[in-house]
């Protein structure tokens, strides 16, 4: 999603890590929400929980090829790496919402993705944080909702896609092993956070 995005994005992303993950959330919900109510229009007759489940499949194959690319280019490619993985889930939870018919227009699906990725413990406060009411992110980090305030950007970005990925950045200075090591990651993160997505969604 990242890669997409304009150039001003990444750059704000880089200049402020502690704000990464609201601003993921917010250029998600603009540039990916299109896209998924088409997915849910083009398959109306499917149902609904085997669409979404579909759409998960789909997001867990493309997240295992994008790690196992993703571990060839060393150390150096965590943080796109990351940031990839992330615009990946957030496609895949705005797909799963839209395949149960849940609007992915609507101002609570950014927040409702913040809440299944971790970041924040409800939706009401990450919508409140999106738009600059609740706390900001920062403070969660420095009151220990989140681990790592002092990290970067790469710390922020892991724990948006998950925690269980520390360890990578080990594993791209061992040559041939970074890309399967990553392709098995990337597609587990992304098929945890989708069965969590699939209970919010789908009852």
């Amino acid at each position: 999603m990242l890669e997409e995005a304009p150039r001003g994005l990444w750059d704000e992303v880089r200049a402020q890590p502690d704000r990464a993950p609201e601003l993921i959330a917010l250029a998600a919900a603009e540039r990916l929400a299109p896209g998924a109510e088409r997915w849910a229009a083009e398959h109306s007759g499917t149902p609904s929980a085997d669409l979404a489940r579909r759409a998960v499949r789909r997001h867990v194959r493309i997240s295992r090829l994008e790690g196992a690319a993703a571990g060839l280019g060393g150390v150096w490619g965590i943080v796109p790496d990351l940031a990839a993985l992330a615009g990946l889930q957030s496609r895949m939870v705005f797909h799963v919402a839209a395949s149960f018919g849940f609007d992915p227009r609507h101002p609570m699906r950014p927040a409702e993705l913040l809440t299944l990725q971790g970041v924040y413990p409800t939706a009401h406060e990450a919508r409140e944080a999106l738009d600059g009411v609740g706390r900001h992110v920062a403070l969660a980090y420095a009151e220990g909702k989140l681990e790592g305030g002092d990290e970067q950007l790469r710390g922020r970005l892991l724990k948006l896609v998950g925690g269980h990925l520390a360890h990578r950045a080990a594993a791209k200075v061992i040559p041939g092993v970074a890309s399967p090591i990553m392709a098995i990651q990337n597609a587990n993160a992304v098929a945890e956070l989708g069965e969590r997505t699939l209970r919010f969604y789908g009852g």
